[in-house]
């Protein structure tokens, strides 16, 4: 292979010492941390580098997973296995159950999604637990709302962000002091793009879903997105016409606004050279992203991670 595709090993070990720093200074300076678990690559990637942070004592610290009832099974599935395999303590919430409370209403329509709701069940839980730290894999080059984020980044006792009114962070000085009903969203791999997570997966060897490989499901387009038409909760009118196509899934959340890529990378080492290639962000196939210019900012002012 070319130098010009290898994997910059230097690279990837730096992002992985910070990363690991940070996974520290929150054991350190918070009472009750906690790491928000998807089953995507970014979480399972925090997972590998909190089991390397505290290795050879157990993370200090539970998983919590907002299932918003429409995940893919492949990744429930692998979340399950995981959690067993490594004896960690997984905490999930339920939007199906601030539903029911009439908390939230479900949407309706082609582009109706669970995203939005996860909100009020994530700082439902927050206040639950009385966690003081969320750990979770946004990275900045995601979005540029998430660009605008700290690495500690404060929210009120509402849960919301105020993007203008955020810490200086000098250096690798993390300030994790807070006043009482705060709580402080934490971003161990926020200097990393999507090239650098699997370049880490490659590297390390890590197991993820199949979802992220290449493999053929019925689709059907709309928008200009691939759907996956296995699954009843994502919304497809009868003139959209089913068709098997060769796919996969850069990014995994919920499926009625996640769509597919066309894709051949059955392998890690696949994947990282058609990432390379790629003009395309990997949000570019999240529906709820698109819904207007600010939407995600929006939903972090809410209180979304």
């Amino acid at each position: 292979m070319s130098n010009l595709f290898k994997t910059d090993t230097s690279h990837i070990n730096s992002l992985e010492n910070e990363a690991i720093y940070i996974m520290r200074e929150v054991a350190a300076q918070f009472e009750r941390p906690v790491l928000l678990f998807s089953g995507g690559k970014d979480s399972i990637t925090l997972v590998q580098l909190a089991v390397k942070a505290f290795y050879p004592a157990k993370i200090p610290f539970p998983l919590m997973h907002i299932d918003t009832g429409h995940n893919f099974p492949e990744t429930i599935e692998f979340r399950d296995r995981l959690v067993k395999e490594l004896d960690l303590e997984l905490i999930v919430r339920h939007v199906q159950d601030s539903i029911d409370e009439g908390k939230v209403k479900e949407e309706s329509g082609r582009y109706a999604s669970r995203n939005i709701l996860q909100t009020t069940t994530l700082l439902d839980a927050i206040e639950e637990f009385k966690f003081d730290a969320c750990i979770g894999g946004a990275r900045r080059d995601e979005e540029k709302a998430r660009a605008k984020e700290r690495i500690f980044s404060v929210r009120d006792d509402f849960g919301q962000w105020d993007e203008k009114n955020q810490r200086p962070e000098l250096f690798d000085m993390l300030n994790g002091q807070i006043e009482h009903g705060q709580n402080v969203r934490v971003f161990p791999i926020s200097n990393w793009t999507e090239l650098d997570v699997w370049s880490y997966i490659e590297k390390e060897r890590i197991e993820i879903p199949s979802i992220y490989f290449a493999h053929t499901r019925a689709t059907f387009l709309r928008d200009g997105l691939i759907w996956s038409a296995d699954d009843e909760v994502v919304y497809r009118d009868d003139h959209e016409e089913v068709v098997e196509r060769m796919v996969r899934f850069r990014t995994v959340g919920d499926m009625s606004c996640t769509a597919a890529v066309l894709s051949e990378a059955t392998t890690i080492s696949k994947v990282v050279e058609e990432i390379r290639e790629s003009s395309i962000s990997e949000r570019g196939a999240r529906i709820d992203d698109k819904r207007s210019e600010a939407a995600m900012e929006k939903r972090k002012q809410q209180g979304y991670f």
